[in-house]
């Protein structure tokens, strides 16, 4: 008896769990395919770079950089300075109407770091991408939206834990992957769904518990900015505000490299922004391996006297976030690993299809059960 309770206790919980999340998570799967392969299809869309430059070139001085950047959107101030990844010898830099200003209001700037030209001036906000990504994020609601698509994520993973309890005793007496081809096409949709649900289940508990890490960033942001941020800029709580010119940026980074060398710098953010205090540059390192290039090192730079006055590691739910979010999309292995990753996707919106049509065939098919009990019960009293 007590075994039987147990199945029905988890078959409760898989059935309204899965039903719950299963629109939200086919939405999901259908706009986390082309972002898996997003670098591919931007490539496609956008017209190649080429930084030419000489051999024993070097960079132009970041001031220089921001300066221009500023100047080319008059009113604006510098919020962050970022070095692109993806294609070498360009900067990006992010202005606003102030360092605290929402970034719905900020304007972008690409300048080639070795001849200070503007290369363009990009509207991340527009195209296919844009979308797929905002509608498998936040489905355009803000944090209210990524919350949401947190909860659905520990639904998953429930209606995961709770389907590998159900399908565990009935592969004590059938084989694995069986598919019952001579009975009902329910029956066999039935098996096509455990097993693949089978298949698919170490994929899906990653992707489901690094989404809801994913989804948690901006908790993780505030408490890395409550927590080790306040931290680190105590001596400065009772300190002026900032006035006059700033120390150089340069000098702010190149402090930073000689600290520790085995490092590059990825992002700098200017005083007043959500990345720093109202007193200091945060330069953002990185280290060079697949791995440590995931993992960022802030260091706080004095923007009025140019003194390096604090370098942490992050807390380990930040970097917990940092190392999720490329394993969500399965971008650690190159294009073999994406393929694998797009492989589990599909087989898993067929587990969600089918689960979909599972539920409506057992809807329907106790409806008419119901119906014949009644026609059955209305004969026997009118004979």
């Amino acid at each position: 008896m007590a075994t039987i309770k147990s199945v029905k206790r988890w078959f409760w919980w898989h059935k309204w769990t899965s039903l719950i999340c299963t629109a939200f998570l086919l939405l999901l799967c259908l706009t986390g395919l082309p972002l898996i392969f997003h670098e591919e299809i931007e490539a496609m869309s956008e017209t190649k770079k080429e930084i030419a430059h000489t051999e024993n070139a070097k960079p132009v001085p970041l001031d220089a950089m921001l300066a221009a950047a500023v100047q080319h959107f008059p009113g604006k101030v510098a919020k962050l300075v970022v070095w692109d990844d993806e294609h070498p010898g360009l900067v990006n830099v992010t202005v606003g109407d102030s360092p605290s200003s929402p970034y719905q209001t900020d304007k972008y700037v690409v300048i080639n770091s070795y001849s200070g030209k503007i290369e363009e001036t990009p509207k991340p906000d527009e195209g296919f991408m844009y979308v797929m990504l905002h509608l498998h994020v936040d489905l355009f609601a803000g944090i209210p939206g990524k919350f949401l698509m947190a909860f659905m994520g520990i639904l998953f993973i429930i209606a995961i834990i709770s389907g590998v309890m159900l399908y565990g005793p009935i592969m004590k007496k059938f084989d694995f992957g069986m598919i019952r081809t001579e009975k009902s096409k329910r029956i066999k949709w039935l098996d096509m769904h455990n097993m693949l649900g089978v298949v698919t289940l170490t994929w899906a508990t990653v992707v489901g518990l690094t989404g809801v890490i994913n989804a948690l960033a901006d908790v993780m942001l505030y408490a890395w900015q409550q927590g080790q941020l306040t931290e680190m800029t105590a001596p400065y709580k009772n300190a002026k505000p900032l006035s006059g010119n700033l120390s150089s940026l340069d000098e702010a980074v190149n402090i930073v490299q000689q600290k520790v060398p085995t490092m590059q710098p990825y992002f700098v953010a200017y005083p007043g922004t959500m990345y720093s205090s109202k007193h200091h540059y945060a330069v953002f390192v990185k280290g060079t391996t697949p791995l440590t290039k995931r993992l960022l090192k802030p260091a706080l730079i004095d923007a009025k006297t140019g003194a390096l006055t604090d370098m942490r590691d992050m807390p380990f739910f930040v970097n917990a976030y940092f190392i999720s979010q490329p394993l969500h999309f399965g971008d650690y292995g190159g294009m073999p690993l994406k393929i694998i990753w797009a492989i589990f996707d599909i087989a898993t919106i067929v587990v969600l299809g089918s689960g979909l049509y599972l539920w409506f065939a057992r809807s329907k098919s106790s409806r008419e059960q119901l119906a014949r009990m009644e026609a059955t019960y209305t004969l026997t009293v009118t004979a």
